[in-house]
């Protein structure tokens, strides 16, 4: 087994997936949620994102190549997506929903629908680790090379997941004025993010 072919997928799923950016995103989309919400939150999203890896590591070009998607419409899809999200972050339209549901408790399928989107998929799922999930597949050819990265992926999520968990206990320090400040400034950049989405998968689709 090659060494430093296992360093090159750590060090190029850590970058892609990015846990540790991840973390005040998972905040924002999930505010007004207690704490055992969250956890359950963490728990779906990661399973769910381990999934679609594992997916995407067996047979990712099969399953694009059978709905003819192509990976920078996939981007472009989930650029556009992203950006609705982070009007709503920025202008406040996740909090009045919030406001107005206050008086009910958040249901499991509310639960449910953030830990599939945006959590999973495309935050943690995104173009960008899938991408380069399906390269790296390339590259782990026999069994055990696949069962490595397996391995790998399984360790970054477990990872992503302790990084949910922390985040969540921090964001008691902040305080309601902090919690405000940091959703309109993640809003911001959540949306920069998903400019860059579309913008590189127009880019790749005119190319090609």
């Amino acid at each position: 087994m090659n060494v430093d072919l296992l360093v090159q997928a750590v060090v190029t799923l850590i970058v892609t997936i990015d846990p540790v950016g991840l973390a005040p995103l998972f905040l924002a989309v999930t505010t007004g949620m207690n704490r055992a919400e969250r956890r359950q939150v963490a728990l779906r999203a990661s399973i769910i994102a381990f999934g679609i890896f594992i997916l995407f590591a067996l047979a990712g070009t099969v399953v694009l190549s059978l709905f003819g998607i192509t990976l920078p419409a996939f981007r472009v899809a989930g650029g556009l997506l992203l950006f609705w999200i982070a009007f709503e972050m920025v202008f406040e339209r996740r909090q009045e929903r919030h406001e107005n549901t206050a008086k009910r408790a958040i249901t499991q399928d509310e639960i449910h629908g953030v830990s599939v989107f945006p959590l999973a998929i495309p935050l943690m799922a995104g173009p960008g680790a899938i991408s380069a999930t399906i390269l790296l597949s390339g590259e782990f050819s026999s069994a055990l090379d696949r069962a490595a990265l397996i391995g790998i992926i399984l360790a970054i999520v477990i990872l992503t997941y302790g990084v949910y968990l922390l985040a969540e206990r921090v964001e008691g320090l902040l305080g309601a004025t902090g919690r405000t400040v940091l959703t309109r400034l993640l809003g911001v950049i959540l949306s920069a993010l998903a400019v860059q989405f579309v913008a590189d998968g127009v880019k790749a689709l005119i190319a090609a």
